[in-house]
């Protein structure tokens, strides 16, 4: 379109007139409507901002979980040539390897109070020498299957803990019927997984009811020291806490396990040295696996994942671990993935999946620590 020129000198000073004054509505418009635009722009970045860091923390907890599910494999290979005692220190051993440089980073910057450095050092007698050696005198008591099982009800016993003792953060820890359904139903899932596999022959061993207590003891252990580390992770970074926690319960663990053999000139039953020697590639393999990556890796991943999400959220991540752990069964005892244990693997899958792409809810975490 061609715009005509004012046919009168008088219709062009008039136009000339409004112009600046168009100009100047324009403007007073335009900076009227920024700073709305700027807000809206403003919220949309922290929105997807927390979405990316709530995607990661369940990544870290799905990863975490996955790694998970391999400990008893690696642990029932070594324990075949050692005892529960040296295979847990060994592999603890391994796991500070890992550990070490997170603690040396920070070492100055990590400063506590004394009521927290006595709950640091609860969490590492809690989280390391009680919870994993009543775990693996369990599982040489009992099957790889049984053992995955009882490692099965952690979410429910997670996601009950965290609504009853949690109370301050009741509207971060409240389930809705959604989060439920999929607690529940994946836990139904990994007990249809376990219970679908057949028995490995007697020469492996046979479950037995001390076992199971014994493993259904480490995961009310686990229980209390993943709830009092989340206290300690909301004031200090997880990777630290984490370090902290590992070497630490890793020391109490060699002063259980080798302050005896100082005592044995004077024993008459001799403590057992630590195996070297006699201990196979195999092992060897197993332990730093079970040391750096399912204990290690896993411990700052999950972490790092609730610290970012509700727990009773994530807990549902945690029923992949029996899930794995039984696929792992198959290999170990030679068991048969029925009917039943195919449709426990869907369920687990669909409740992670339900869980993980709903939408966002006033329970997400918004301010973030880092």
């Amino acid at each position: 379109m061609v715009l005509s020129e004012p046919s009168t000198p008088e219709a062009a000073a008039r136009a000339a007139d409004c112009r600046p004054e168009s100009g100047r509505l324009w403007k007073r418009s335009q900076l009227r409507s920024a700073p709305v635009c700027d807000s809206k722009r403003g919220m949309e970045k922290i929105e997807n901002h927390a979405g990316r860091i709530a995607f990661l923390g369940y990544g870290a907890c799905f990863f975490a979980s996955c790694l998970w599910g391999t400990g008893f494999y690696f642990g029932r290979l070594a324990l075949n040539e050692m005892s529960v005692e040296h295979m847990v220190l060994y592999r603890f051993l391994f796991a500070s390897l890992g550990m070490l440089p997170v603690a040396l980073v920070h070492r100055r910057r990590f400063r506590l109070t004394a009521a927290e450095a006595r709950l640091l050092l609860i969490c590492a007698a809690l989280g390391v020498p009680i919870q994993f050696l009543l775990q693996f005198h369990g599982l040489a008591r009992t099957t790889v299957s049984h053992a995955s099982l009882m490692v099965g009800a952690m979410p429910v016993l997670l996601a009950a803990a965290a609504a009853l003792f949690a109370p301050g953060r009741a509207n971060e820890e409240r389930l809705g019927r959604l989060e439920w359904l999929a607690l529940f139903g994946s836990t139904v899932g990994a007990a249809l997984i376990l219970l679908g596999g057949s028995r490995g022959p007697a020469a492996q061993g046979q479950p037995t009811l001390v076992g199971d207590l014994l493993v259904l003891a480490s995961l009310a252990t686990a229980l209390v020291w993943i709830l009092l580390s989340k206290k300690l992770m909301e004031t200090h970074s997880p990777p630290v806490v984490t370090a902290y926690t590992i070497l630490s319960g890793t020391l109490m663990l060699a002063v259980w396990i080798l302050g005896p053999l100082l005592f044995n000139p004077w024993l008459h039953n001799k403590v057992a040295p630590l195996p070297i020697a006699h201990v196979s590639l195999t092992a060897w393999t197993a332990l730093a696996i079970s040391g750096l990556l399912c204990t290690a890796t896993t411990t700052l991943l999950w972490n790092w994942g609730i610290h970012h999400v509700p727990a009773s959220r994530a807990g549902v991540f945690l029923n992949i671990e029996p899930a794995l752990g039984s696929l792992l069964g198959v290999k170990l005892l030679g068991e048969h993935l029925g009917p039943y244990a195919w449709a426990g693997g869907a369920l687990i899958l669909a409740a992670a999946l339900a869980l993980t792409t709903h939408g966002p809810s006033s329970a997400e975490p918004i301010v973030l620590l880092e």
